[in-house]
């Protein structure tokens, strides 16, 4: 099922993933923040797994998923410099939407205790490029040496089930 969402998302243009990420974030009443001209959405089942889309206006994405209950949840570990690096090959004005930002419901904050930089946290870094979506380096090179799923343990397949990627989409079909 993990593939099938990814090659489903890869295939739905960004303008309606963005669309279907406004839906669901008015759905689910968060409010969307505007971060650097990005702007955010989430989703959050209310027991700890969670979504936050940034889409920036020059038609670039970052995706972070979570589940709490999986082997990519990294807050209890409280471990920055591991977190900071799933980032890894993303380009860095991405990543500067999650960095030294504050906290919320949807993203929690991991602290580098030497520096006092933050980061949110994430299971799952995606991003797309304009043309594409990755699944940035660092995430896969974390799952390859820890022996994880990439798609299943960060949450993907239950965080994006709401999206219905592949799947006609209208407002109320959500859940």
């Amino acid at each position: 099922m993990s593939d099938e969402i990814w090659a489903a998302l890869a295939a739905t243009p960004l303008e309606e993933v963005r669309r279907r990420a406004a839906v669901i974030d008015a759905l689910t009443e968060i409010t969307p923040a505007e971060v650097d001209g990005a702007k955010r959405f989430a989703w959050n089942d209310g027991g700890g797994q969670s979504a936050a889309w940034y889409f920036t206006p020059d038609e670039r994405a970052l995706l972070l998923t979570f589940d709490h209950e999986s082997e990519l949840n990294l807050f209890a570990e409280e471990d920055y410099s591991v977190q900071e690096a799933l980032y890894g090959g993303v380009p860095e004005d991405l990543v500067r939407l999650v960095r030294n930002r504050p906290e919320n419901y949807e993203s929690l904050n991991l602290v580098d205790a030497e520096t006092g930089a933050t980061i949110l946290y994430a299971g799952g870094v995606f991003w797309f490029d304009g043309e594409r979506w990755h699944q940035a380096e660092g995430f896969l090179d974390h799952c390859r040496r820890e022996g994880l799923d990439p798609l299943g343990e960060s949450g993907f397949t239950y965080c994006l089930g709401v999206y219905r990627f592949g799947e006609e989409f209208a407002p109320g079909q959500h859940g």
